[in-house]
C-alpha cells in the first residue's frame, strides 16, 4: 500500500506539470491581457482629460502611449521575457506558494484566495455532509422499498430535481421564497444581515442558518439526487447477488441480511466517491455565488478570467489541480479500508 501511494504521489508530479503547463500558454495566448488592459485605461484617461488629439494622433495599436511606457508595463507584469521562461519562473515561485501579485486587488494572491476561501468552504463541508446523511438513508430506503408508492414518489421527485439546472433552481427559490412575487421567509442573499455582529451567539447561528438554506439547497441538489440514486442501484445490485440468496435460503432475519451482509458492499462506490467531492471545497460555484450574491472563490474565479488577472487565475488552477488529484488518491485509499480484496499492487 505505501509503495502505490508512493507512486501516485510521483505521478501526480508529470500530470500537475502538463495540466499547469498546457493552461498557462492558453491563458498567455488569449487577446487582451493586463498590459493591454493597463493600456486601454491609460488611453481612456487622456480622453477624458483632453488629450483625445494627441492620443489619436499616434497608432492605435499602442492606444497613443510611447513604446517606453509599454515596455515599462511589460517588464512592471513580467511580460517582457518570453512565455516558456515565465512559466519556468511561475513554477520555481510555487515551491514556496509565491503566487505573484494580483493585478486587480494589487496585493499578493495567497492573500486575495485566503480572504475569499471561507465562503466557499463553509457550503462546501456543510453540503458534503448533508448530502451524504440524507443521501444514504434514502437510497437505502428506497431500495429496500423497490416498486411501492414511496419508491415511485421518491425516485419520481429526485429525477425532477436533477432535471433542474441549478441557476433556474436559484433564480426560482428568489422568486417564491425571498420575497420576489410570493412568499417572504429568507433574504436574497449575503452570507449575514446587517445587524450580525449586533446579535447574541445563538441569534449569530440562527442569521446564518437563515442565509444558508437556500444557497445550500443548490449546492446539494445534484449530489443528492445522484448519490440518492447511486445508493439505491447499489444496493440493489447486491440483494439480487447470490450470497445474499444464500444467506436468505439459511434463514437469517431479512434485516440483518440487508444492513449486515448487502450494505457493506453497497457502500462501496458511494462512500468512495467522497474523495472526488474535496475538490468542491475549493471550487466554490459561480452561479450560485453569483445568484446569492456570494464573494466566494467561484466568482473570484470568474472575475479573474474577465480581468485577465493571470496570476490568480494560475494560482487557482494549481489549487484545483492540487485538491483534485490528492482527491482521486484519497478515493483510492478509502476503496482498500472499506473494500480489504482490492489490490493495488
Amino acid at each position: 500500500m505505501f509503495k502505490y501511494i508512493l507512486k501516485r504521489l510521483l505521478m501526480m508530479i508529470p500530470t500537475f506539470i502538463g495540466i499547469t503547463l498546457v493552461s498557462f500558454f492558453i491563458i498567455n495566448a488569449a487577446p487582451g491581457g493586463p498590459v493591454e488592459q493597463r493600456l486601454k485605461e491609460i488611453r481612456f484617461g487622456n480622453t477624458s482629460s483632453g488629450g483625445e488629439a494627441s492620443a489619436t494622433s499616434t497608432s492605435n495599436s499602442n492606444y497613443g502611449v510611447s513604446d517606453e511606457v509599454i515596455a515599462a508595463l511589460k517588464k512592471q507584469y513580467g511580460f517582457d521575457k518570453p512565455v516558456h521562461i515565465r512559466y519556468f519562473i511561475w513554477l520555481k515561485n510555487i515551491l514556496t506558494l509565491d503566487f505573484g501579485e494580483s493585478f486587480s486587488y494589487e496585493e499578493p494572491v495567497i492573500d486575495v484566495i485566503i480572504s475569499k476561501l471561507p465562503v466557499s468552504v463553509q457550503f462546501g463541508v456543510i453540503s458534503l455532509i448533508l448530502t451524504y446523511l440524507i443521501s444514504i438513508p434514502l437510497g437505502i430506503r428506497m431500495a429496500v422499498k423497490e416498486g411501492t408508492a414511496f419508491d415511485f414518489a421518491a425516485s419520481g421527485s429526485l429525477f425532477v430535481l436533477y432535471s433542474i439546472p441549478s441557476v433556474m433552481l436559484g433564480i426560482l427559490l428568489l422568486i417564491f421564497f425571498a420575497g420576489g412575487s410570493f412568499l417572504d421567509w429568507f433574504p436574497l442573499g449575503g452570507l449575514y444581515s446587517d445587524q450580525y455582529y449586533n446579535l447574541s451567539f445563538w441569534g449569530k447561528v440562527q442569521d446564518r442558518i437563515h442565509h444558508f438554506i437556500l444557497p445550500l439547497i443548490c449546492y446539494m441538489i445534484g449530489g443528492f439526487t445522484v448519490l440518492s440514486l447511486l445508493m439505491k442501484n447499489s444496493l440493489l445490485g447486491e440483494l439480487k447477488k447470490d450470497y445474499v440468496r444464500t444467506a436468505r435460503a439459511k434463514g437469517l432475519d431479512e434485516r440483518k441480511v440487508i444492513y449486515k451482509h448487502a450494505l457493506r458492499n453497497a457502500l462501496i462506490p458511494v462512500v468512495t466517491g467522497i474523495g472526488g467531492f474535496i475538490g468542491v471545497f475549493f471550487a466554490g460555484s459561480l452561479i450560485i455565488e453569483q445568484i446569492f450574491n456570494l464573494d466566494g472563490i467561484g466568482l473570484l474565479g470568474f472575475k479573474s478570467t474577465l480581468d485577465r488577472d493571470y496570476n490568480v487565475i494560475m494560482a487557482l488552477l494549481f489549487i484545483t489541480s492540487c485538491v483534485t488529484l490528492v482527491g482521486r488518491l484519497i478515493s483510492d485509499i478509502i476503496y482498500v479500508i472499506v473494500d480489504p480484496r482490492m489490490n493495488f499492487k
